[in-house]
């Protein structure tokens, strides 16, 4: 255990005293650990780590997106293989199951250049079938991997202006020469700034063409992320002496897998609750209630979730969600339709009978293919009043 914490140390040095272990502990906090993918939730990780005193060496598809990196003294790299070379620790946030793969197993993903004893933390949110796959390959090399996705809910942005990423209609980070610096999209703001710098990127030869500014929150930024881990148990601690630095609840979920399964577990449980939310404010509405009472009773009755009293998707019933402005910022509904799509797979895979899930996803789908795939995945009240009126 020992050793897995304070890597390169013998098993026993720790324990001669309690100030030598404080010490171990410091040395540790000076290991460089290696980070994959610093996109809209990558970035931030990433600057929880430098902040608590981790040197980075970093690694992104896009090389604009390592630039502040340097500043801020981390090393950058050509290729996954580099930082494997470079780092016995290290993390990735990539978009889906292929870039995971892509990153792991490719020409020059971090297997080809991989230390024994290294540890591999995987926070993307991809399929627990993919996770376990790497488990095995990366076993086969004398490396640890743990899946650890990451959850955070809404949160109000304090002030008026805050610095925040851009992400494109497929998900994929496009990065700021600078900073991008927007207001605040909250209504009870006046001033809207919207100056910010585009560069371009591409990926599979494709220009990047549609774009538009997402608001990202603060779960990520702040450090407030929860982190739900798969993996040898024995590792635990050595991958929650990182998650720590970047989340305020790091959860052991059981072998590798798991922390992907309760991710889309939860992400499904949460779409259906929006989606039955959303009809039931809908169907209160067109009886003739007052959608804010509506809403008072129901979070004062037996109906009342997440997406009634902290999330409600009608406009006008809550200040400071996505509800209302217009459904911008939040969890969008095309990671949305992605989440529902990884749990569907698994049902798949596992027999498991998941109807509402099912339907869930397909109200999803539907929603990114008549112009809703940018919105908060709250706008799938929207989404329903319009299908009324057809």
């Amino acid at each position: 255990m020992a050793a897995a914490v304070v890597r390169g140390r013998p098993a026993g040095w720790w324990r001669w005293h309690r100030r030598v272990m404080v010490c171990s502990r410091t040395m540790a906090s000076k290991t460089p650990v290696g980070f994959i993918g610093l996109g809209n939730m990558g970035n931030p990780m990433a600057k929880n780590l430098v902040k608590h005193g981790y040197p980075v060496i970093a690694y992104d598809v896009f090389p604009e997106a390592c630039k502040e990196f340097q500043d801020l003294g981390a090393q950058v790299t050509e290729s996954p293989a580099d930082v494997a070379e470079r780092a016995d620790r290290i993390i990735t946030m990539l978009p889906s199951s292929p870039n995971v793969r892509e990153v792991y197993t490719g020409a020059n993903g971090i297997l080809k250049k991989v230390k024994k004893g290294s540890l591999l933390i995987d926070s993307s949110t991809i399929d627990p079938a993919v996770s376990k796959e790497l488990a095995k390959a990366v076993e086969k090399m004398g490396a640890v991997f743990m899946d650890a996705p990451v959850s955070g809910e809404y949160s109000e942005l304090e002030g008026t202006q805050k610095d925040h990423q851009v992400q494109l209609l497929s998900g994929w980070p496009i990065q700021a020469i600078e900073p991008v610096t927007l207001a605040l999209l909250a209504p009870r703001f006046n001033h809207i700034d919207k100056t910010y710098k585009i560069l371009e990127g591409k990926k599979n030869r494709r220009k990047f063409i549609s774009w538009k500014v997402l608001v990202c929150v603060g779960a990520a930024r702040a450090g407030n992320l929860t982190f739900m881990v798969g993996g040898v148990e024995q590792e635990f601690n050595a991958a929650k002496e990182l998650l720590t630095c970047m989340g305020s609840n790091v959860i052991y979920c059981g072998e590798v897998g798991t922390g992907q399964a309760a991710k889309i577990c939860n992400n499904m449980l949460l779409a259906i609750s929006m989606i039955g939310t959303a009809e039931t404010m809908n169907l209160g509405i067109r009886l003739g209630l007052d959608p804010k009472l509506l809403a008072k009773i129901l979070n004062m009755s037996s109906g009342r979730c997440w997406s009634s009293d902290t999330y409600n998707p009608v406009p006008g019933v809550m200040e400071g969600v996505p509800s209302a402005n217009n459904y911008q910022g939040g969890f969008g509904t095309t990671l949305m339709a992605k989440d529902l799509g990884l749990a569907q797979l698994s049902a798949t895979n596992s027999m498991t009978p998941v109807p509402l899930g099912s339907q869930a996803h397909q109200i999803y789908r539907m929603m990114c293919a008549k112009g809703y795939a940018l919105k908060d995945f709250s706008a799938v009240f929207q989404f329903l009043r319009e299908e009324e009126t057809l």
